[in-house]
C-alpha cells in the first residue's frame, strides 16, 4: 500500500518542500538518506510493511532532493536547515504523539531534531555512527563526485567517485544543490547526545564499515537500544531483518 501523491508545504524561509504519506494510524515520520528521497523507504525500505501495521508513515523529501525545491543559492542552505525543515513539517502537520526515524543522512537529521527539541515517543537512528555525527560534512567520495559533476570534470573510471557519480545521476540528483546540503550539516557534540531522553533504536548493517561507530553512538544515548542487521550500508535497508527490528521496537517488544 502506497500513496504516490506528492503533498507540499512551505519551509520557514518559503522554500517549497514535498512529502508523501502511506497508511493510516499512528504518525511515523521517516527521513531518507543523502541523494535519495522519501521513496527510498517505500521502494527499498519497510515503509509499506509499517503502514500495514497501522502507521501513518510520512516521508518527506529533504530540500535539494526528490520532489522538494532544489535552489542553488547558498542562502537557502543555512546551518542545520534539514533539522529546521523537519521541525517545520511536524509543526505544519500538527503532530504531537508520533515516532521519528531516519536512515544515514536522515538519521543524522533525526539526532539534530532531537537535540533541538523534537519530542517523539520513539526514535530510530539507522545507518549512522558517532564519528560522522560528531563531525562536519567530510571532504569524502560524495563531495568529490558532486564537485566533478557540477564542474563537468572527468572522473576516473572504476573509482569510488565514479560509482557515486553513477548513482547520483541515476537518481536524478542536482549536484550543485546537493553540495549545498553537505555544507549545511553541523556537528553534534557528545554532551548534547547525552541529553537526549527519547527511547532510541540504533541499528546498522553488520558490513556497514563506514558507520562502524554506530555502537559507540548508542552508548552515549541514555535510552538507546543497539542492534546489527545483515548487510552493508545499502543492503541493510532492504532486508527483512531491518524491518523486523523496527517493527519490534515500535511495538515495544524486546526484539
Amino acid at each position: 500500500m502506497s500513496d504516490s501523491r506528492v503533498h507540499r508545504f512551505a519551509a520557514r524561509d518559503g522554500v517549497e518542500l514535498a512529502f508523501r504519506e502511506t497508511g493510516h494510524g499512528r504518525p511515523l515520520v521517516l527521513l531518507h538518506g543523502f541523494t535519495a528521497s522519501g521513496r527510498q523507504w517505500l521502494d527499498h525500505g519497510p515503509a509499506a510493511v509499517l503502514a500495514a501495521d497501522g502507521y501513518r508513515v510520512i516521508l518527506p523529501d529533504f530540500r535539494g532532493h526528490g520532489d522538494s525545491a532544489r535552489p542553488h543559492d547558498p542562502a537557502s542552505y543555512p546551518p542545520d536547515v534539514l533539522a529546521d525543515d523537519g521541525l517545520t513539517l511536524i509543526d505544519r502537520l500538527g503532530l504531537d504523539d508520533y515516532d521519528l526515524g531516519g536512515y544515514s543522512l536522515g538519521a543524522r537529521a533525526v539526532l539534530r531534531m532531537l537535540v533541538r527539541g523534537a519530542r517523539p515517543a520513539r526514535a530510530i537512528v539507522a545507518g549512522q555512527g558517532l564519528a560522522a555525527v560528531r563531525s562536519m560534512a567530510a571532504n569524502g567520495t560524495n563531495r568529490r563526485a558532486l564537485t566533478a559533476l557540477a564542474n563537468g570534470d572527468a572522473i576516473e573510471p572504476g573509482s569510488a567517485e565514479a560509482e557515486a557519480a553513477h548513482w547520483i545521476t541515476h537518481l536524478g540528483g542536482d549536484p550543485r544543490a546537493l553540495l549545498q546540503v553537505l555544507d549545511s550539516l553541523v556537528a553534534t557534540p557528545v554532551g548534547a547526545l547525552r541529553r537526549i531522553e527519547t527511547a532510541t533504536l540504533v541499528v546498522v548493517g553488520d558490513r556497514d564499515h563506514d558507520h562502524a561507530s554506530a555502537e559507540a553512538l548508542a552508548a552515549v544515548l541514555p535510552r538507546a537500544r543497539f542492534t546489527r542487521v545483515p548487510g552493508d550500508h545499502w543492503s541493510a535497508l532492504t532486508g527483512p531483518e531491518f524491518a523486523r527490528v523496527i517493527r519490534a521496537f515500535l511495538a515495544g517488544q524486546s526484539g
